[in-house]
């Protein structure tokens, strides 16, 4: 019997690397389950409420890089948060019981604020999101949620949120279970984490030629001043991307380094060109795809029907229970 699995992303732009190898190349192996994926746009607007006049465009953005980047709305479901109203409602009713204390105690929600100093997220929206995000899991009665170990304490929050209903009100919700998933975290051209807000990112709709340019610019080992210096590889962003996409070659290439006879810029060339064999199909596939939005606007209206059958059905049940 298929597991029903849940997973998301906000559209905040362009999907990079990072977001394709650490969730979308994990979710293209599961999507064979009874599998849901959706474009978390209300969760956008937690800290982009200011900014918000690009996230419809960017919805799109998104679900072309799902298409390229190989799910298949035949086998599974693509939707759009906010299309399926019931999401804002299931998170309305179990704000009602989910206690302040868990929310301040959220593991990310003091690292955000810090990270993103620039924007105001003192706001109500932004404190209250794992109570949506544990109205979007619950709301399908998810078996399991792709996460990476950094995320077990969010998933924990939606089964703490799930265990109080069912005590309060009866038996409604599943506590829904991790699907471990290996998460690739990429650091961007710079060095530093691979960010949208950094502007280092490789993404999925770059051409061969943005690749190769961006590839040219990345930072290598710092100490690494001429070219007959040994360099240490281990604190090169360019190694830790050979080791994805140039496995094979890997003894060779950290022996080049510490001895020098491997230069910069040729190791750069040995990566361009096995990241932009890896890379190539998907933009392809995507500049093809942008021909047809309609077609776009068509696989999601789908996506959230069949999302709504469940929903509807769900929340139905949780207000029986309530009692309204």
């Amino acid at each position: 019997m298929k597991k029903r699995v849940l997973s998301g992303m906000r559209p905040t732009g362009k999907l990079h690397l990072g977001n394709f190898l650490g969730a979308l190349d994990n979710w293209k192996k599961i999507q064979e389950e009874d599998a849901f994926f959706m474009i978390a746009d209300w969760h956008a607007l937690t800290t982009e409420y200011e900014s918000h006049s690009e996230i419809r465009n960017n919805v799109i953005e998104v679900v072309l890089d799902y298409l390229a980047g190989g799910l298949d709305p035949e086998k599974c479901t693509i939707f759009v948060q906010s299309q399926v109203k019931e999401h804002a409602e299931l998170a309305l009713l179990l704000s009602m019981m989910t206690p302040l204390s868990w929310l301040e105690r959220n593991p990310t929600y003091k690292d955000q604020i810090q990270e993103l100093k620039g924007k105001d997220l003192h706001t109500h929206g932004f404190l209250g999101y794992p109570v949506l995000q544990a109205a979007d899991i619950l709301l399908y009665k998810a078996d399991f949620v792709p996460v990476g170990e950094d995320q077990l304490p969010h998933l924990e929050l939606t089964r703490e949120i799930a265990r109080r209903f069912n005590h309060l009100y009866g038996e409604v919700f599943p506590e829904p279970q991790a699907m471990l998933t290996q998460v690739k975290k990429l650091p961007g051209t710079d060095g530093r984490k691979m960010s949208k807000s950094y502007n280092n990112c490789i993404y999925m709709s770059d051409s061969p030629e943005e690749v190769e340019k961006k590839i040219k610019g990345m930072v290598t080992d710092p100490q690494r001043k001429r070219r007959d210096d040994p360099g240490d590889p281990e604190v090169c962003p360019v190694f830790y991307y050979q080791k994805i996409f140039n496995s094979d070659l890997i003894p060779s290439i950290e022996q080049g380094c510490r001895s020098a006879e491997l230069g910069c810029v040729d190791d750069k060339k040995s990566l361009m060109k096995e990241l932009n064999k890896f890379l190539e199909p998907v933009y392809e596939k995507r500049k093809e795809l942008e021909k047809d939005k309609g077609k776009i606007a068509d696989i999601l209206e789908e996506g959230a029907k069949r999302a709504r059958v469940i929903a509807s059905a769900t929340l139905q049940e949780a207000k029986e229970k309530v009692g309204i």
